[in-house]
């Protein structure tokens, strides 16, 4: 097994020229180099009688991959993150994750848009359910007309076949990257 990993830093241009320059002067590389001194500096902390370090498990929202992309493909990222109306960098954790999972997430604008429909028709079933428990109790009810169940239905009917069509359209956009147009 290997227990090896990778250390990096962050520098101004000035500093990597002239640490390279003295790794050259040493007959080194700039990683052999930073690797002598990370090892000095870890002898010193030793002798100074710095306790075990425990390497604790790293929280998710802690890992961290890099990826390098072409300049292009960034600019489609950035296109895609933002109609989704993500960041670019949640957009591929999204992505990576549904693929991985073979998941097909909701963004939030139609995760909203699918509450209000499901609201919608709790609403209309709370209708209907008072309207059966009257006419069970043997009140007296006006019954609703040919045209009003009709409609009823007609609404339910495009509710249910517009979150259908959402949730294809939803799966076919993670697949291929984008929406298709309306």
């Amino acid at each position: 097994m290997n227990d090896r990993t990778h250390l990096t830093t962050w520098v101004t241009n000035e500093m990597k020229q002239r640490f390279s320059a003295v790794a050259r002067h040493q007959g080194m590389s700039d990683s052999g180099l930073l690797k002598r001194l990370v090892e000095m500096m870890l002898q010193g902390a030793s002798a100074a009688n710095v306790g075990p370090v425990e390497v604790a498990e790293r929280n998710a929202r802690d890992s961290r991959v890099t990826v390098r992309i072409r300049p292009d493909d960034q600019l489609l990222l950035r296109e895609r993150a933002t109609a989704r109306g993500m960041p670019a960098a949640t957009y591929l954790s999204v992505l990576i994750r549904a693929h991985l999972r073979g998941l097909a997430p909701l963004p939030k604008a139609e995760w909203l848009a699918l509450e209000k429909s499901v609201s919608e028709l709790g609403r209309l079933a709370r209708n209907i359910n008072q309207i059966a428990r009257a006419a069970n109790r043997g009140d007296r009810i006006a019954a609703p007309g040919q045209d009003y169940v009709q409609m009823t239905l007609k609404i339910c009917t495009a509710l249910r076949d517009n979150t259908k069509a959402l949730l294809q359209a939803n799966l076919k956009s993670w697949q291929q990257g984008y929406e298709e147009p309306k």
